[in-house]
């Protein structure tokens, strides 16, 4: 039971690590959560800090969903537990407590648990999300259509009932952190792949992108 526990908190900590909040301040000083979409993953790192450290953001948060489901892995859990240590990792990284629980969107660090949990099912949603990123330009899209193939995927490639569960609450969680994406998708208004940040708005919150 203890070590059931420790592995759930050792999941929602490693998926809370910021990085993408202290990459963007060691690089350019910025405080990646008042500038451009106000959002801390890579995609919000490429438009107000640059490439190099867009790449690192996203290491980071991939490596930390990799590295949550790899460690409970290692100790032999069953596949629920496995699930359960992926789920709150992302849920970290959605509300991390070393940043005041104001997280991301929690795309990169979704795809980390999948890697590490379903390596083929995760190989297969890196290739959809590039293919769809680089035809629209739109990271939000990509992400949505990714993660909406998720489910068949582990259908069809794993099957196990935890794995399923896993990757339906993923989707909902990707699909609720982009409502708002989704809106300026659909109104022709959402911010596209290496767009520069917006300045934030007159009463200090970040303007949308």
């Amino acid at each position: 039971m203890w070590r059931d526990l420790l592995l759930v908190v050792a999941g929602y900590l490693l998926g809370s690590i910021p990085f993408g909040v202290a990459i963007a301040r060691g690089a350019g000083g910025v405080d990646l959560r008042r500038v451009g979409s106000g959002n801390i993953g890579a995609t919000n790192v490429l438009r107000t800090v640059g490439k190099g450290a867009a790449a690192l953001t996203l290491v980071g948060d991939v490596g930390k969903g990799v590295l949550a489901v790899g460690l409970a892995r290692w100790t032999g859990v069953g596949a629920g537990l496995v699930a359960a240590v992926g789920l709150v990792a992302v849920l970290g990284h959605l509300f991390p407590v070393w940043s005041r629980f104001r997280g991301g969107k929690g795309v990169a660090t979704t795809l980390g648990v999948v890697l590490g949990a379903m390596p083929a099912v995760g190989g297969v949603l890196l290739v959809i999300w590039i293919a769809v990123a680089a035809v629209t330009r739109y990271s939000s899209l990509a992400a949505l259509v990714a993660t909406a193939a998720m489910p068949a995927l582990v259908w069809l490639a794993d099957g196990r009932p935890a794995m399923l569960a896993l990757s339906g609450a993923l989707l909902l969680l990707v699909v609720l952190r982009h409502r708002e994406n989704i809106g300026r998708l659909l109104a022709g208004t959402e911010g596209k792949i290496g767009q520069t940040a917006r300045p934030e708005t007159s009463d200090g919150r970040p303007a949308t992108g």
